[in-house]
């Protein structure tokens, strides 16, 4: 990636990029962040192979304890597509969703634009930290 610079302290929470974090510690977070509902996250297998198949992982932890998340595919060339952004409910509000999308954009890199689906109640937030939105997207969606 462009930075993959070492970890940023902002208001004590640690923002870093990560190879990867654990099932258990994704679904928790998911839980936590309300995006649990959109996911499957009683399949732990199938959370397993979301996270082995990354290769684009931006952490924001607070005493180690992982409180946000952005995870994603990326080429480093033209696009990163940023497949989960979640921060724990008890901490949105407080900047670490906009801080997460930054070293995102970061370590994505110039060359690379970060798109994303969003779900209608997060849709303001995104428009807010100045991503543009398309009318134009497209979906096969999945079967299951």
């Amino acid at each position: 990636m462009a930075s993959n610079e070492e970890s940023t302290e902002i208001g004590g929470v640690s923002y870093a990029r990560e190879p990867s974090v654990s099932a258990a510690e994704f679904i928790d977070l998911l839980m936590r962040s309300g995006l649990g509902r959109h996911r499957p996250i009683r399949d732990r297998p199938r959370i397993e192979r979301m996270l082995a198949n990354s290769n684009f992982i931006v952490s924001a932890r607070l005493a180690g304890s992982l409180v946000g998340v952005v995870r994603g595919v990326t080429d480093v060339a033209w696009c990163c597509y940023l497949s989960d952004v979640a921060v724990d409910v008890a901490f949105q509000g407080r900047g670490i969703g906009r801080h997460l999308m930054e070293r995102a954009r970061r370590e994505a890199g110039a060359e690379s634009m970060c798109l994303l689906l969003a779900y209608p109640d997060a849709a303001n937030f995104y428009q807010s930290i100045g991503m543009q939105r398309f009318a134009d997207a497209f979906l096969l969606d999945r079967d299951l």
